[in-house]
Parts: C-alpha cells; structure tokens; sequence
C-alpha cells in the first residue's frame, strides 16, 4: 500500500444542463458547477462543507463519500454553482398563457377597471409556475467522485515525497548510531588509564615504590563501574529496533501516522538517554544530531495519514 499525506488539494469543474420544463421552452437550464477539496493534517477527520443553499440536501451523500476514503486529516469540501442568467428565462407554456388569459378574463369581468397584465407579470408568475428548481445533486455526487480521485493521488504523490524523505533520515540516524557504537569501549580504556595513572601519582605522593594490587585492583573496580554508566549499547539496540519498525511501515503504507508518532517519541527518548550518559564531546555531538534528524522527522509524521 502507499503512503497518503494529509496535505492535498483537487479541484474540478462541469458545465451541467437540466431539462426544459415544457417542449415550447426557449432555453435549457445550464449551470456551471464546481467542486474544489482542500485538505491539512489533523489528529482525526475532521470535514467541512461550504454548500450553495440549493445544494444543501446533497450534504449526507457528500459526507458518506468523504469518510469511505479519508480516515484523518482536517478537510474542507467547497461547491460553486453559477447559473447563466440568459438561461433562467423561459418562454410560458401554452397551458400557463391559456390558464392566465381565462384568469385574466375573469377578473375583468368583475373588476372592469383592473390594469391589464404585463410582460413582466406574465414571465414572473411563469417562471414560479413552470420553472421548477433543477436537482443537482446527482451531477454534484459525480464531480466530487472525481475531485476526491484526484485529492488521493495528490495526497499519495505528496505522501510518496515523505516516505522518501523519511527514509533519508533514518539512514542518517543509522549512520550516527554505527558511529557511537566504538566510542565506548574506547572511552572505557581512556578513563581506565587515567584511573591507574591517578593511583601511580598517589602512591608516589605516599613514598610507595610500586603500585600495590590492592590499588590496581580498584582502579579497575571504578573503570568497569564508569563502562557500566556510560554503556549506550542497550539505547543503541532499541533505537535500532524502532528504526526497522519505521521502515516496515513506510513500506507496508497505509494508515501509520499514529504509530509512527508513537515512535517517534521513543526515538527521542533513547536519544536523550544517549546523551544523558556521555562521557565525551564526541558522544554529545552525536546525540544531539540525532534529536535534529528525529525532530525533522517528527514535524514530517505530522502530515501522514
């Protein structure tokens, strides 16, 4: 499977037409109708519509669309719907002009001094009786398929990008952990020297000819319990370990933005331990480029679905 950011955006648009209301209409009702998807990281999905009024009832289909193919990410589904004034206007059916003549008729006959109706009556009160409203929802439902296929593979293309970003990094982090791996034993060595020579210049202080074993002995006592305060092989196993996990799952894909969040912060863990435990210039330096290389990771899990 691949791995989708959070991160996309589509847009798609579709002139639609809708059926006369009567064979003797003048014009179709055309309209051009638009879909546009935006979508940004979040903790969960979180989605918004911005509808025409006209269009609101197509909101639930919209929202089942939506949810059957995102599973995270803060996204916004905005619709346009502009109508060609040119279209709106339709010549009067006969039935609604035979039905306004009789009315017409009858009401002079009664009120002989009533104002005779206008062609701006007659097209108004056509237009409420004939012209009913077109349903777009089908149309819509249609167009936001297509603009959803193209926010997926925007989001899979972007999601593409981090995959390899992120595997650069854990190469790096790699490589900074082979690094680490001999400076302990050498460390230990050093401070061991150091032990016997700090022991050598203290039973010469003391008019001692030789070392005594009993003072060697503990200078190695404390060297061992330095290797054992300095030694980050445990740390540089389980970073390891969560470094292979975040690899099988940038190739497995699917949804792993939340376990890699999670591993995440136990790399970060191990690489504080790693410095916390320092005992050289070396060591830290090491330790600090790796919580720069797992924060550049971090603000990159953010965007993974």
């Amino acid at each position: 499977m691949s791995v989708y950011s959070m991160t996309g955006y589509a847009a798609v648009q579709s002139n639609t037409a809708g059926s006369p209301a009567e064979t003797d209409s003048v014009a179709d009702t055309s309209a051009r109708l638009g879909v546009e998807i935006r979508s940004v990281n979040s903790r969960f999905l979180d989605l918004a519509f911005r509808l025409p009024d006209e269009l609101r009832q197509a909101e639930p289909a919209l929202r089942e669309l939506l949810t059957a193919k995102l599973k995270r990410g803060k996204v916004e589904l905005r619709v346009s719907l502009d109508s060609n004034s040119a279209s709106n206007l339709r010549a009067p059916s006969s039935v609604t002009l035979q039905r306004l003549g009789s009315l017409e008729d009858s009401i002079k006959s009664w009120l002989p001094h009533a104002s005779a109706l206008s062609v701006a009556d007659v097209l108004r009160i056509a237009t409420n009786e004939d012209n009913k409203p077109h349903d777009y929802s089908e149309e819509l439902l249609k167009l936001s398929k297509k603009a959803l296929k193209e926010l997926l593979a925007a989001r899979e293309r972007e999601g593409a990008r981090l995959k390899q970003m992120l595997q650069d990094r854990t190469g790096q982090l790699r490589a900074l952990s082979a690094l680490a791996v001999p400076m302990v034993p050498k460390l230990v060595e050093q401070q061991k020297s150091r032990f016997l020579e700090r022991w050598k210049e203290a039973m010469a202080l003391s008019d001692s000819a030789t070392l005594p074993e009993i003072a060697q002995d503990r200078a190695l006592t404390e060297a061992t319990a330095f290797a054992i305060r300095i030694d980050v092989a445990e740390e540089i196993t389980r970073l390891a370990s969560h470094l292979d996990e975040i690899d099988r799952l940038l190739e497995s894909g699917g949804e792993l933005g939340k376990r890699l969040d999670f591993l995440i912060q136990e790399l970060h863990r191990e690489a504080n331990t790693l410095g916390s435990k320092s005992a050289s210039l070396e060591l830290t330096r090491i330790s600090v480029d790796m919580k720069v290389l797992i924060e550049q990771i971090r603000e990159q899990v953010q965007n993974i679905e």
